[in-house]
């Protein structure tokens, strides 16, 4: 649970508005540049950085396994980038045998390494020319995808609407927010604060596609939260003080899976960050989610795994 000492969700609040304001500086300036200068373009090749490669994912050499024939994708989370989002989990599903690759999406203009931050849609869009290419170079029928945050909920446009369900067998998320955050109630004080939604949207759109409620979210979820065809695993933590409340994201139908990891570890005390950069218990999940036939008990004893 969440603390109930309001110094501390204070400060947790304070500490998630503040990043955001980071980064609204930038993305407002460059946005001001940008429409002094002419247009600019957010979109960059579907490529992956060479520094991942030396860590043995985002190889397009790679071949699937008869024993995971399905390339893993991860998609990193709102502020993150392919790289330092995976830095645990990409070579934790390399040691296992899996082809692994991520990608960037959600660039703004002038905001370097900080990515998933440009319209959810658009990002979708990416996603699907990434998962292509990776089909086209592992010769695989399908992929796998593992997403953190706005990575674990993304996706789901993708599938929805883009034909992605063709293409993919599981998705499987780490925290995600599928119906939206209220980061600790904060965004319900908006209104009191004219202009400042209109900035959010203006300068990054993907941040005001997750407020509970948003057109995004609302069209996202409308008419249920799965597609046929697609495994669901949803992992998240009692202590996520960034999708609030953490139980925002549960999906409901068929196929679906919903985790909470301390019913698997009552000591783990991941938040929002940590339960995709470094929770092996959680990583133990992931594996679980994407090999069940060969699933294992997830305990405590995960982490030394």
């Amino acid at each position: 649970m969440l603390s109930r000492n309001p110094a501390g969700r204070l400060a947790r609040a304070l500490s998630v508005l503040a990043l955001t304001a980071a980064t609204l500086v930038p993305a407002a300036v460059a946005q001001a540049a940008a429409s002094a200068s002419g247009p600019a373009s957010t979109s960059t090749p579907a490529s992956a950085p060479s520094s991942s490669t030396g860590r043995g994912w985002n190889d397009f050499s790679c071949k699937p396994s008869a024993a995971h024939p399905r390339p893993v994708v991860l998609v990193h989370g709102t502020l993150g980038n392919s790289v330092d989002n995976w830095l645990g989990l990409a070579p934790y599903l390399v040691e296992r045998g899996y082809c692994v690759f991520s990608l960037d999406y959600g660039q703004l203009p002038g905001v370097p390494l900080f990515h998933g931050l440009g319209p959810i849609d658009a990002s979708a869009g990416r996603l699907s020319a990434y998962v292509d290419r990776v089909l086209a170079a592992t010769g695989a029928v399908k992929a796998d995808l593992v997403g953190h945050s706005q990575g674990g909920m993304m996706p789901r446009h993708y599938l929805r609407f883009l034909g992605g369900a063709a293409k993919v067998n599981a998705l499987v998320a780490l925290a995600p927010d599928n119906h939206g955050t209220t980061l600790l109630g904060l965004t319900r004080l908006l209104p009191y604060f004219p202009g400042a939604e209109d900035l959010i949207t203006a300068a990054t759109p993907g941040l005001a596609d997750q407020i509970a409620g948003s057109p995004f979210l609302t069209r996202l979820n409308e008419g249920g939260d799965t597609v046929p065809g697609v495994r669901y695993t949803v992992i998240m933590t009692r202590y996520d003080e960034v999708v609030t409340p953490y139980g925002s994201g549960r999906l409901s139908g068929p196929d679906v899976t919903n985790v909470v990891i301390q019913d698997r570890c009552a000591l783990d005390l991941s938040e929002h960050l940590a339960i995709a950069l470094t929770d092996r218990i959680a990583f133990h999940e992931v594996a679980n989610a994407l090999d069940p036939a060969r699933a294992t008990p997830t305990t405590c004893a995960s982490a030394l795994d």
